[in-house]
């Protein structure tokens, strides 16, 4: 069975920058279930995967563009010190998750003072031209269910 659309695609990957430097690897635990079609996984990604069947292994390359967007200059803000837990001991470039509208969200702490924290918005892959490097462990139609919600669903939700 190959990868399309409707089908879930059950992967191991393991993500580099240009220079080869480990960014995320699921190799030391589940695999990385997505429904293939649905946006589920940066594009660039999605599209190189399409025909693979299970067994197969590829490295893809993904432009920033296609993987996680240009970096924005723009996309930072200032909020108050206060909204965040008093035992997070503030670093400059370390990532907090933020509650949004759609779910946490990764923010970097740009610059911090004592009653303010500078966020950058982009995420933190955001302008990397990414390597993937995926094993295809299993193929599978969605079942009505998961293509009626767009995602696959399973045991584990820490993929969300």
């Amino acid at each position: 069975m190959i990868i399309e659309k409707d089908r879930v695609v059950e992967m191991h990957y393991t993500l580099t920058d240009k220079s080869g430097e480990v960014l995320d690897s699921s190799r030391d635990d589940e695999p990385l279930a997505f429904l293939c079609g649905y946006s589920n996984i940066i594009p660039g990604l999605e599209k190189a995967l399409e025909g693979l069947k299970k067994g197969d292994k590829k490295v893809v390359s993904v432009e920033a563009k296609d993987a996680y967007g240009d970096y924005d200059e723009t996309l930072s803000q200032t909020v108050e010190r206060k909204i965040i837990d008093d035992d997070v001991e503030l670093e400059t470039g370390m990532v907090l998750y933020l509650m949004a509208p759609h779910g946490p969200e990764q923010v970097v702490v740009k610059s911090f003072d004592a009653d303010t924290v500078t966020l950058d918005l982009n995420h933190p892959l955001a302008g990397m031209d990414l390597e993937f490097d995926v094993e295809i462990m299993n193929v599978r139609e969605g079942t009505q269910e998961e293509l009626l919600h767009g995602h696959v669903h399973s045991g584990d939700h820490h993929h969300h």
